[in-house]
């Protein structure tokens, strides 16, 4: 079975099942107040589907491709599952009149049918969706590493709490996050795939952002896909800024660069229509998300995800996400699993 990073030898879970699931609760009950005190936020409730053809789900790379059905008592109208909730969450900004400064957060959960199945990917996600007002001076580096940095010291804040209930696991996080462009690490490593220059600045460490993730790099080529549509993403050399980026950690049980969180300060309609032109989408100006924010009914905000089972996976020091999150798992990879004493929920 194909494996991001190969299963650990000699691994054992901390805690059996039963325990295992009344420690996901707590993670997600202590980091969940402590990321809405961190950036003033609201939760609210999401939705699982919405319409189809309005713009409004997240396209990811754009050649993932949404579960759709029929609503049979709305004519037939199609829908379909979410991928994520980055476009939605700037509607509800506005829809529940929210001021600068003030934000909303979501338990997002979504059908990604195309992901390919591993021991860090399922078809199933979760996460916290998030995304907060700001003000168009407010569209800069600084205030975008000013919000990591509170992201991550909930972080460190969760990974102490859950040391305090079980002894065998121990903090590992450093006490500050690193910050480095892509641009950066291609200089530093332009032998190497971005997935690897991850693994290698990481390694160093420990807690790294890695800054501008979508646009071109100097050899012609992107670190990593991003939609055109929600995140700036835009390199100098493209007449953007690189306000975004991926949150990621040292796994110690993987050995590996562990991405827990992508966000970003998303597009104003000067970078909507550059990303659009870039990405050879313009097409996507018809749509109802688009106009909506062309025609400036949308508020300037920054938002990301940060994934649900991923943090659990992190803090419980598990070695596959089917530890702690349900799916649906390949025959091939249960028996591996076995083998290893992984019990896949």
């Amino acid at each position: 079975m194909a494996y991001s990073n190969p299963l650990p030898e000699n691994y054992r879970p901390h805690l059996d099942t039963k325990h295992v699931e009344a420690a996901i609760k707590d993670i997600k009950d202590f980091f969940e107040g402590q990321l809405a005190r961190a950036l003033n936020l609201q939760r609210v409730t999401a939705p699982l589907f919405v319409r189809s053809g309005t713009g409004i789900n997240d396209d990811l790379n754009g050649v993932e491709q949404p579960l759709r059905f029929c609503v049979k008592n709305d004519g037939n109208a199609q829908v379909e599952i979410v991928q994520s909730l980055a476009k939605w969450k700037r509607l509800a900004l506005a829809r529940y009149g929210f001021a600068v400064g003030e934000g909303l957060y979501t338990d997002m959960n979504a059908i990604r049918p195309d992901e390919v199945i591993d021991n860090i990917h399922s078809i199933y996600v979760d996460q916290w969706d998030w995304e907060k007002i700001i003000t168009p001076a407010d569209r800069n580096v600084d205030m975008l590493k000013t919000t990591v940095r509170a992201i991550y010291d909930a972080l460190c804040r969760t990974e102490f709490h859950i040391a305090s209930q079980h002894p065998a696991i121990r903090p590992v996080l450093p006490q500050e996050i690193t910050f480095v462009t892509s641009e950066e690490l291609y200089e530093r490593w332009p032998g190497l795939s971005p997935r690897d220059r991850e693994h290698r600045i990481c390694e160093e460490h420990g807690a790294v952002f890695v800054v501008g993730i979508g646009g071109l790099l100097a050899d012609g080529q992107i670190h990593d896909g991003r939609a055109p549509d929600y995140d700036d993403w835009s390199t100098p050399r493209a007449g953007g800024h690189g306000l975004n980026g991926d949150i990621l950690l040292w796994n110690p049980v993987l050995q590996r660069a562990f991405e827990i969180s992508s966000m970003g300060i998303r597009v104003d309609a000067e970078s909507l229509r550059r990303q659009l032109k870039i990405r050879g989408v313009e097409e996507r100006t018809g749509l109802f998300f688009h106009q909506q924010l062309l025609a400036g009914k949308l508020p300037q905000s920054m938002g990301g995800g940060i994934g649900q089972s991923r943090l659990c996976m992190f803090f419980l020091r598990t070695a596959h996400v089917g530890e702690v999150a349900c799916g649906i798992w390949p025959q091939a990879m249960q028996e591996e699993c076995a083998k290893a004493g992984i019990t896949l929920l």
